[in-house]
């Protein structure tokens, strides 16, 4: 039986001596332990002037249960001689993940141990100060140490230091360009400090470098919508919320309780788009999704008020009416106009 397989990852082997052997190691138990049947060649992932495996995605749409294990174990051998990076790899059988694996270093060099002591320290509140010791000793040990950047730009971030966060994710960026994470971050300071063009941007190339089994792909793709809103982009807006709004979220993926705003928003940008019968279908479709996120009702009532007036049916001053007693003044506002 064969299966659709993903891979996609990087690892860092520090010095030219560390990375000669892994390759001379990887060609030796690709021949020897597993007769070649693994789903990566040496001269396809290894990176001699960078000293490190490149993967930025490798789909392989058959592959034998066979060599998805031999695949893994390789690279969980690999990982042991690595000094950064990550990988991540996803079994799918008709369009279901049925095996999900996530590999990366965890030897006792100092680099190694001081990245994942700074990332398990950021998961703990009022620790962001230690976790940026941490995180800082694994790049003063390896300065090519991109997810160090990048989860150190995420403190900055969240302790507001915003042009150092963008240091930090640009960083990691440069040393590897194929990885989503760093773009969101980036993305979100940029939305913290209103240039929702670069944002844009950036939450573009996080689609890109992501794939849509990942729970950033749809994050990305959400708030890309949310800046195109802001710049009344409405047709770029409506293509982002249109595709994130008909997913199915499991409710252990992050984006499920944001089903309800991003619904809304897509009925703002059908707004926009002065579709205005599909935008009261999608203001009303809101108030039927339970276990999200809380959104203002008022917010709700006010927008499907606009869109009943626009679309020229009833119901618009109820609309209002109600979202004036739960607070609106925009709705009041109207309320009084159209009186």
């Amino acid at each position: 039986m064969t299966y659709k397989t993903i891979f996609s990852g990087h690892f860092e082997f520090g010095t030219e001596r560390s990375y000669s052997r892994m390759f001379d190691m990887f060609e030796h138990r690709a021949e020897n332990y597993y007769r070649n049947a693994i789903l990566m060649k040496a001269e396809d992932v290894f990176n001699e002037e960078a000293r490190s495996m490149d993967v930025p995605r490798l789909i392989v749409q058959a592959a034998t249960g066979k060599e998805w294990r031999n695949t893994i174990n390789m690279l969980e051998f690999v990982a042991q001689y690595a000094i950064a990076g990550s990988f991540s790899a996803w079994m799918v059988e008709d369009g279901k993940v049925i095996k999900q694996r996530f590999i990366e270093p965890d030897s006792d060099k100092v680099a190694v141990q001081a990245f994942l002591h700074g990332r398990d320290l950021i998961k703990e509140e009022g620790r962001e100060q230690e976790a940026m010791k941490a995180l800082s000793r694994a790049i003063d040990k390896f300065e090519r140490h991109a997810k160090a950047y990048e989860r150190r730009g995420f403190v900055n971030h969240q302790l507001r230091n915003y042009e150092d966060a963008l240091y930090d994710y640009s960083k990691s960026i440069d040393i590897n360009p194929n990885a989503a994470d760093p773009y969101m971050g980036r993305a979100l300071v940029y939305i913290v400090q209103e240039k929702y063009h670069e944002a844009a941007e950036d939450l573009e190339l996080a689609i890109k470098r992501s794939i849509p089994l990942q729970p950033l792909f749809w994050q990305a793709r959400r708030i890309k919508g949310e800046c195109h809103l802001k710049l009344e982009e409405w047709e770029k807006a409506e293509f982002q919320l249109r595709f994130v709004t008909k997913r199915q979220f499991a409710k252990e993926d992050s984006n499920y309780k944001w089903r309800k705003r991003a619904l809304l928003n897509y009925g703002r940008a059908l707004l926009g788009l002065e579709r205005y019968a599909d935008a009261v279908k999608a203001f009303d479709a809101t108030f039927d999704i339970e276990d999200a996120l809380d959104i203002p009702e008022a917010d709700l009532l006010l927008y499907r008020g606009i869109a009943l007036q626009k679309a020229g049916k009833k119901g618009f001053k109820k609309a209002w009416k109600q979202a004036a007693n739960q607070g609106s003044s925009k709705a009041a506002e109207l309320l009084e106009g159209a009186a």
